[in-house]
């Protein structure tokens, strides 16, 4: 059902519903952390893995619409809303800045389920990506200003003789400097090279993005 150290967190005032929910979610090899307010789930420090946080709409403190949007400025889990006053401006404020699914109480339990994994799921690709991006920019890290160049260059489209010619230096100089920057990004070939320059936000200094 889940993949070990995954957590999910249900941030609901009604104990009652705190429970059921967390029996319900446990009994399925899932670990829960419950809390009343969300000020407490705030004050919580969270394990770095894969989540997604069940979200009552409307929570002693402030709503959590409110708290969807304060964590929107902070890597977080992803939201799955769950309300027993659910309304369609708030389901569709909700879905529009990221939540999963809006649910209404009482919670069918399969379609919570589903949520759940597809939140995690979603979570688990995002970590996943962001993980792939720092190690791209701690590669990029290495470059030299001119591999950077030159770099920028090549995967611009521009031929090696060419983008020597742009930075005033000899052909086989370039072509140094470009097998240093495969080597250093740890590219298996020049359409990697690019995929990579590319997820890095790296253009052709003439081009527009």
């Amino acid at each position: 059902m889940k993949q070990t150290g995954e957590m999910i967190y249900l941030v609901d005032d009604d104990s009652r519903v705190r429970e059921a929910l967390s029996e319900h979610l446990t009994s399925l090899g899932m670990e829960v952390v419950t809390f009343g307010s969300a000020a407490e789930y705030l004050d919580y420090s969270r394990s770095d893995a894969a989540a997604c946080l069940i979200l009552d709409l409307q929570l002693p403190d402030i709503s959590g619409l409110d708290l969807q949007q304060q964590l929107a400025t902070e890597p977080s889990p992803q939201i799955i809303f769950i309300s027993g006053h659910g309304d369609i401006p708030s389901s569709v404020r909700a879905m529009k800045a990221g939540a999963i699914e809006f649910l209404t109480k009482p919670v069918d339990e399969e379609a919570l389920i589903a949520a759940v994994q597809a939140a995690v799921a979603r979570d688990r690709k995002l970590r996943q990506s962001h993980a792939e991006l720092a190690e791209l920019q701690e590669s990029f890290s290495l470059l030299t200003p001119r591999e950077r160049q030159v770099l920028s260059l090549v995967v611009g489209g521009l031929l090696n003789k060419q983008a020597a010619a742009v930075l005033g230096i000899a052909e086989v100089t370039l072509q140094l400097h470009r097998s240093q920057i495969m080597q250093k990004m740890e590219a298996d070939s020049f359409a990697d090279l690019v995929r990579m320059a590319e997820r890095l936000g790296i253009r052709h200094p003439g081009k527009k993005a």
